[in-house]
Parts: C-alpha cells; structure tokens; sequence
C-alpha cells in the first residue's frame, strides 16, 4: 500500500460528547493529521463551508441535528469519505446512514487503532479516486455492459447515457465487478481488494450493493446487470 502523508489531510470530527470528540482528535494529530471539529451537525455542515475536509467522522445520534441528516446534506455538494460512529442498539441507523452515502462505520466502543485503521483505508482510496478524477489521461479505461459504462480514468458511470453519481466506495466496487464480467466475487473478496486490508466488516458490501443497483438498475428487484449468486457472491452479468 501508498504511504500517507497524514500532515495533507484534513479531517472533521462531528460528535456531541466533547470526552469521544477531544479523545479522537488527540489521538489523529499524534498520527499528524490536521483537526477540525463540530458538536453536532449544523456545526459540521458550518465548518465545511470553511475548510476543505478530505473526511468526516460523524456520530449517529446528536441533538440539533443528527448525523444522518448531516450525511444527506453533505452529500449534497461532497464526496469525501464518511466514517460514522454508531452504538451498536442504533443498527438500524448504521445500514441508513450506508443507504445515504456514508462510507464505512464504527461501532461504540472502539479502539484509537480500529478507527485509524478505517480513516487510513478510506483516505488511500479517496487520494486514488481524486487523482484519478483530476488526470488529464488520454488511455481511458471503458468498460461497458450493455447500457451501463464505466470509464475508469474519467470516473464516470453512464446508464443508457445518463450519468449516474456514485460514492467513491461503490465506483470502486462496481468497476472491480465490471472488470470481470461474469465472475462471481464473494463479500470478503470484494472487501479485500477495494479496502486493500483483510475483511472485518463486510455487511457494508451488502448495503454498497444494494445503493450501486439503485443507482445502475431501472428496476433493482429484477436487476439486469448487477446480479447475486445466493451464498456465493455478486457478479456483473455478462450482456449478449
């Protein structure tokens, strides 16, 4: 993997108890990481427009306003990672907070390294994902599945000419999947190879997939191109 230059990111902690808040930000700026913090979400929503964030770490439940609203809202203008913190009795609220875009999440308790471990994995795929974006190549990359195209080096997604907007996490899934049309790759595998670490938590690919067929399918109960092997995996069905 990339070495990080931690000292080039920012990154904004969204978290109500001042004792969780004050911790993490402690522990990320020994790791070198630039610190911006909010109490809650319009907190949050106000330092965005301030400074330019590269990810966010936001609880669930906050008063004014909550985590998943602030999630909805940013997702509205950014597509910087989000890594929520969740108690584990607010399941529920962690597969929405996933269904709105957040990326990854953090059950309460956790360790300083857990989260770490989490923020350094969504950092590389995001610097990867906006190098990507902002490269002038001329070699694009194109994958196409009948009326679904993915274009690597543009970082576009077109479904029967109409953009679709994907998180980074799910344009990684889905070009990993297109890539291999037909081959059925099991959640631990798709974890693997798009978080490049070993798989802790894969309900999230569940949740992704389900967000990429909204997204892709016209219908995503009878779903065209991204199909699942029950019990093996997910695939990318080859078009005639």
């Amino acid at each position: 993997m990339e070495p990080i230059n931690h000292s080039e990111y920012h990154i904004l902690i969204v978290e109500d108890d001042p004792e969780i808040r004050d911790g993490i930000e402690i522990f990320l700026r020994s790791q070198g990481y630039q610190v911006h913090k909010a109490g809650n979400g319009v907190e949050g929503l106000a330092v965005l427009e301030d400074e330019t964030i590269d990810l966010a770490i936001v609880d669930i439940m906050m008063p004014r306003m909550d985590g998943i609203t602030m999630t909805v809202r940013l997702r509205e203008k950014y597509e910087f990672p989000v890594i929520m913190l969740s108690a584990k009795s607010e399941e529920t609220d962690k597969v929405m907070g996933l269904n709105i875009g957040a990326d990854d999440y953090v059950t309460k308790p956790f360790t300083p390294l857990e989260l770490m471990a989490r923020v350094n994995s969504q950092l590389r795929r995001y610097s990867r994902f906006k190098s990507r974006e902002g490269s002038g190549e001329n070699n694009e990359r194109v994958y196409i599945a009948g009326g679904l195209e993915l274009n690597e080096d543009t970082v576009e997604v077109l479904v029967d000419g109409k953009p679709a907007h994907l998180t980074p996490s799910e344009f990684k899934i889905l070009t990993l999947l297109m890539k291999n049309p037909g081959r059925v790759f099991s959640a631990d595998e798709i974890y693997e190879r798009v978080w490049n670490e070993k798989a802790i938590n894969t309900d999230t690919i569940m949740v992704h997939v389900r967000n990429i067929r909204d997204k892709i399918e016209i219908n995503p109960r009878d779903p065209k191109y991204l199909k699942v092997v029950w019990g093996v995996g997910y695939k990318i069905e080859k078009q005639p």
